[in-house]
Order: C-alpha cells, then structure tokens, then sequence
C-alpha cells in the first residue's frame, strides 16, 4: 500500500467534490455511491464513470480501501476475523459475527488501547493512535464487498473491536452518518451501536448528537475500589459520575442503555454483585449483557451454572438481562489477540 496518497472512504459526497476541482457534483454523488453502497474494490469497477476520471482516482487516491488484509481465521461457529495493515503499518482487526437473520460487524476505532483494562488483549500492546473516519469505515466496506458476492449484507454495526471510541470522538460520529448516508450503505442509526468503557463527558456529548445510535456502557462491577481495580479509567469518572451521564443520555435520547458486564470468576460473579448490579440499575432504561471474560492473563471465566445464577437473580429483579453467546473462542476473537500475535511473529 502506497503511502503519501489521501483515500476517499471517509469524506461525504460534497467533500469528494471539493477535493476533486472541476468534478460535477453528481460525479462526486456517483463516487460516493460506488464505494459506499455498491462497496466495490476498485476504481475500474465504477462503470457509469468516464475514463478520464477513473484515471484521476486512481493517480490521486489510495486504492478503494485505506487497508489491505493480512489474515482471515474463521471459527467453526462461524464467526470470521480479519486482521487488517494500514498504510504506516498499524494493524487492527475486526469481527463478523453471522446469524440467521442479521450479520453484525464489530469494528475497531483505534489502533491499540490507552485504557489498559485488566482483562482486555488490546491494552496489552499499548496505544499508538486513533483511526481515521476513513479507516474506520473502510472495516465495513471491505467485509461487505465479501458478503455482497454471496448475496448478503451488513445488518449491523458494533464499535466495539479495539480501541475506545469515545476516545475518537469526532473520526467515530463522522463514520456513524457516513454508514448512516442515503446515498451509502443507509444503516439506520439504530443498527450502529457505539461501545464505550466509561468516558462521561464524551457520553453527554453523544447525547446532544442528533443520531438515534444505541450505547453500550461497559460496567463490569458496581463498586469504585473494585471497578479501578479492573478498569482505570473509573479513577478519573467515577461510577456516579459515569451514572449521571448515562442518566443524561437516556433522557436526551429515550434510549435504552446496554450495560456491559464481563463475568470474571472470583471477582465480580457473585450472587450478591448480581444483587447489587440490580439495585444500581433499578429504575433506569436498561438492559444487562452478561459476557462470560474471554481469558487473555489471570483472570478466568465462571461456569456455566455462576453465570446462569447471576442472570437469575437480576431476573427476579426485572432487570432485563441477557447471556452473551459466545463466539470465536477458537480464533482468538477477543479484541486484540490476533494483532498481539500478530506483533510477536505469531509465536
């Protein structure tokens, strides 16, 4: 991949034909198209477009896609991984997750993790810088470009792939309105779900968006010492604080809030954390996603009987909650794993 040459996946029609001088605007509207909602790999592939502006592209711009894949594992659930080079040797990756009636694709944000979340792979390799609106939103364009050769199509987005999306504030929303285009691929906001793991000030920000975009919080336990434990960005928003602004969301935006709560064996899988988790979210708009930990370092993941119990009593607590399948356990499909291979020569 060419470095120095600028890419298009992450500009807007009307900023396609401001970079591109003397371009008719429904040229620029017909580019745009191509690359968003047709998802073609190539410049050649825009038929409806004159050869000479074929040429221009392809003198000015990055091949289609400001990526080029390095790998693929697919599991035997299904589930599919791409490991993805950018064009200054970063690498990220991202998760197709097929069903039946819907493909949901996890993206990542960032190219490593500043948050160092205990249980989390990507922190493991450190931070090194956000991701453009661009290479974002590339991940989905690729992955969908697949599926389109065999008939189907992206249902659903989830930023929640590495990285910390509210960290990337401006690049994350610019990727949700370009997914969300009529011209493009014209995913309805309530099919983009942004994670993120606790930045308060950004999830107020969000709440002012004028995007109908689901929110994912990720909780993992209902007690400061034990959450900073865990997750260090709780010493800087704590959870009443973080609470306050989720409270905020929800009356902004009449949405309901998915609160992300990772199972860790020992820690925070307790009948009376499920308790506790109840009572702190009594009264909300909420729903619970109880994810038994995909092991990365000492932490270790529950039985299937500990996790079933803690549903139960959040359950008799009419809390609506929910028991994350799990999926890719044999590909590495935790976020960060296939890069950190990746980084150590797949050792």
């Amino acid at each position: 991949m060419e470095q120095g040459k600028r890419h298009l996946a992450g500009l807007f029609p009307e900023e396609i034909e401001s970079q591109l001088d003397g371009v008719p605007a429904f040229r620029a509207r017909q580019i745009f198209t191509w690359l968003h909602k047709h998802a073609v790999g190539s410049f050649r592939h825009m038929h409806n477009l004159p050869q000479d502006l074929i040429k221009l592209l392809e003198e000015v711009y990055q091949q289609v896609w400001p990526l080029e894949l390095v790998t693929t594992r697919v599991s035997t659930d299904g589930t599919e991984k791409y490991l993805f080079a950018l064009s200054d040797g970063g690498a990220v990756e991202t998760v197709l997750l097929p069903e039946e009636d819907r493909q949901t694709l996890c993206i990542s944000t960032q190219v490593g993790c500043a948050m160092n979340c205990s249980f989390c792979a990507t922190g493991r390799s450190g931070y090194e810088r956000n991701l453009t609106a661009g290479e974002i939103v590339a991940q989905v364009l690729y992955v969908q470009h697949r599926l389109r050769a065999e008939g189907k199509t992206l249902s659903n987005i989830v930023y929640m792939g590495m990285g910390e999306p509210l960290a990337n504030y401006e690049a994350v929303l610019k990727s949700a309105r370009l997914l969300n285009h009529p011209l493009g691929l014209n995913l309805g906001a309530r099919r983009l779900t942004i994670s993120t793991c606790g930045l308060a000030p950004q999830i107020r920000d969000l709440a002012e968006e004028d995007l109908q975009i689901n929110l994912a919080v990720s909780l993992h336990a209902v007690e400061d010492g034990y959450r900073s434990e865990i997750m260090p960005i709780n010493k800087r928003y704590p959870l009443g604080e973080l609470l306050a602004a989720c409270d905020y969301y929800t009356q902004r935006t009449n949405r309901r809030i998915s609160y992300e709560y990772a199972l860790i064996s020992g820690f925070n899988d307790h009948p009376q954390h499920a308790e506790e988790l109840g009572k702190l979210l009594q009264g909300r708009l909420c729903h619970v996603n109880l994810i038994p930990i995909n092991p990365v370092g000492k932490e270790e993941r529950p039985t299937a009987q500990r996790i079933a119990a803690f549903a139960q009593v959040l359950e008799r607590m009419r809390i609506p909650v929910s028991i994350r399948k799990e999926r890719g356990t044999d590909i590495e499909a935790a976020c960060g794993q296939l890069r950190q291979r990746s980084l150590e020569g797949w050792s």
